[in-house]
């Protein structure tokens, strides 16, 4: 029976391997366990600072910030460099602009340019207009005489040059003889030439080429090359070979079969047993921890919930509807009484102050506004009114009639 086993790379892990597997793990077992006890220490710690120290004390720095810096620095920068330009804008330069330049150019646009305008239009579309016909038609008639003069004196002499003197004389003279020259002479005689370079030295110069100087090349070139293949052979089965062999054979397949055999298992167990010991320090460090939660809730939360629930909140609860709620509606309606007394007295002061004005100056009483006066109700044969009863009529029964 085999004593190899399976790796998750595919090659079969040795004695060793197995061997050194357990040792390993206890070992780095009993360095790990200390290590994450520190580290859930350190994360709760941590994570108790951040929330009952750094973001409260967050939150009152940037409140303290933007009260006390930035706000007085917004408002700063505005009264400096916002306001002043706006209150210029607003209450200097668009008043001017409109009062100095918008209001007067609108008026004199509609009280002077536009009916100027409107009679310079009549005026150039009555009077110009015929004006514009009269030149038109001397404008034309100009022009054709014009056109005949200028062509006369500038086109027709030109033209009857190029027709009848220098288009002959540049054909007879010249084309003509060119042309029969270039046929009858030129092309027999580049012909002639031509056939004597073919057949006189490229035809001799391909075939030599072809017959003598490739297959020498060739010849050449395979000799120097065997020569060239054969000397690096020698030179490498004397001096590099066996220096490739002691390198292969003497350093690289011992330190391979190292790595594969002993370093790389010795790394991998290493890390699983980080791995797998991290995560039972994980376990240990949670067991510790509930454990000195239930200690620390059984020697101290216990006894002080029991302790708020049974004496502070009675008695908190006692204060608040004995003694803080009377004393709060107590002070309530004294405060509704003195607001009272002194609508009271601001109510006696202003119409003492009406009546000695009244009695200084004279005239009719002031009255304050408010609700209208309803007359109160009269009883029939009696003067007397009773309250909170419809107006009766003044004329009696018998002069009603």
């Amino acid at each position: 029976m085999s004593m190899e086993k399976a790796q998750p790379g595919g090659e079969p892990e040795g004695c060793l391997t197995a061997f050194i597997r357990i040792p390993v793990r206890i070992v780095v077992l009993v360095v790990v366990v200390p290590v994450r006890l520190v580290w859930d220490v350190l994360v709760v710690c941590g994570r108790a600072v951040e929330l009952r120290v750094l973001r409260p004390v967050g939150r009152a720095l940037g409140w303290v910030f933007r009260t006390l810096v930035a706000k007085p620095v917004v408002w700063l920068a505005k009264a400096l460099f916002v306001w002043p330009w706006v209150a210029l804008w607003r209450y200097v330069l668009v008043p001017v602009a409109r009062y100095g330049f918008v209001v007067p150019a609108g008026w004199l646009y509609r009280t002077v340019l536009t009916p100027v305008g409107h009679g310079l239009a009549w005026f150039f579309t009555t009077v110009g207009g015929g004006l514009a016909w009269f030149f038109t038609r001397l404008g034309a008639g100009l022009g054709v005489i014009g056109g005949w003069v200028g062509k006369a004196l500038f086109v027709w002499p030109w033209v009857a040059l190029w027709r009848y003197v220098l288009v002959p004389v540049a054909r007879y003279g010249i084309g003509i003889p060119a042309a029969w020259a270039y046929r009858w002479i030129l092309t027999p005689l580049g012909k002639a030439v031509a056939f004597v370079a073919r057949y006189g030295f490229v035809v001799p110069a391909l075939w030599l080429h072809r017959a003598v100087l490739t297959p020498l090349g060739h010849g050449l070139t395979w000799l120097f090359t065997g020569l060239g293949r054969a000397l690096v052979w020698l030179a490498g089965a004397l001096f590099v070979t066996p220096w490739v062999a002691l390198w292969r054979y003497g350093i690289v397949r011992p330190l391979g079969w190292l790595w594969r055999r002993v370093l790389a298992p010795l790394g991998r167990e290493i890390a699983d047993a980080f791995r797998v010991c991290w995560r039972i320090a994980g376990f240990i460090s949670r067991a510790v921890g509930r454990a000195l939660k239930w200690v620390a809730w059984n020697l101290f939360g216990r006894p002080v919930t029991w302790f708020y629930r049974s004496v502070c909140a009675p008695v908190g609860h006692w204060v608040r509807d004995q003694i803080w709620a009377p004393a709060k509606r107590a002070a309530v309606e004294a405060g509704r009484a003195a607001r009272g007394a002194l609508r009271s007295a601001r109510a006696t002061v202003r119409q003492a102050r009406r009546d000695a004005w009244h009695a200084l100056v004279g005239g009719p009483r002031a009255t304050e506004p408010g609700e209208p006066v309803v007359a109160s109700a009269r009883t029939l044969g009696s003067t007397t009114t009773a309250s909170g009863v419809a107006p009766a009529p003044e004329i009696s029964l018998r002069k009603q009639g």
